[in-house]
């Protein structure tokens, strides 16, 4: 196995280790002299058993290119959606992380150690009443609004999300929003109708929230996920 794993790094392939996977790819040396994550209880024997890989242990993932690497399981999905989003764009890796009930977007550049708990299902009613959301985000959604949508007092409504989602609802709105920005931006739309359609409201509260949640700004984004750039990298 180790040999195949060889051949193919050699051919050119894209290789992904999720997890303990980056042990298997170590031992295959192909990530001699490269950077590389795994779970942070796995970080000391792996810095001792391969001394020659530039391990990052505090990251979700590390994409050096033709060798991906993850941390534990809720970072498979976040390497895995990254995947997604690099060769086929923010809507299809969108798409995904619905199916999946998951975050669409964690930068692989985040610490470890996220207090979010990786929700399993979001039952009826909250299903709905984030839909529902979904559909309005370029309106003001107040609390509230939400809490009587699902037919749930407010205090209700944060616990269920709280232990749903691993977040409130307006944090939850805010990387709703967010996600809905970065797939404007991604088809090109002005940066003053990304904040309104998003309902970030102005470019400034854009320019904060896209920086805070995926470190760069909505130029930097663009460039990077544009259609175009996305097809390239395909190509």
């Amino acid at each position: 196995m180790l040999a195949a794993i060889h051949r193919a790094h050699e051919r050119g392939a894209r290789l992904v280790g999720l997890c303990t996977g980056a042990f298997t790819l170590a031992e295959a040396g192909v990530l001699d002299g490269r950077p590389a994550t795994v779970h942070w209880q796995l970080a000391e024997e792996f810095r001792r058993r391969f001394p020659a890989v530039a391990l990052h242990p505090d990251v979700l993932f590390v994409d050096d290119g033709d060798v991906l690497t993850s941390a534990g399981s809720a970072a498979a999905l976040d390497l895995a959606l990254h995947v997604v989003r690099r060769d086929h764009g923010a809507e299809a890796a969108n798409s995904v992380s619905r199916r999946l009930v998951f975050a669409a977007y964690r930068d692989g550049g985040q610490r470890q150690f996220v207090e979010r708990p990786v929700p399993a299902a979001v039952e009826q009613p909250l299903t709905a009443t984030l839909a529902w959301a979904q559909g309005r985000l370029d309106r003001p959604l107040p609390v509230a609004e939400l809490a009587r949508h699902a037919h749930l007092s407010v205090t209700t409504l944060h616990r269920r999300f709280r232990a749903e989602l691993g977040t409130t609802p307006l944090g939850w709105l805010t990387g709703e929003r967010v996600e809905l920005a970065r797939r404007l931006l991604e088809q090109g739309a002005a940066l003053d109708a990304v904040a309104h359609r998003s309902g970030l409201g102005t470019t400034a509260n854009l320019r904060a929230q896209l920086r805070r949640y995926t470190g760069v700004s909505p130029s930097q984004y663009r460039t990077r996920f544009t259609a175009e750039s996305v097809i390239g990298r395909s190509s």
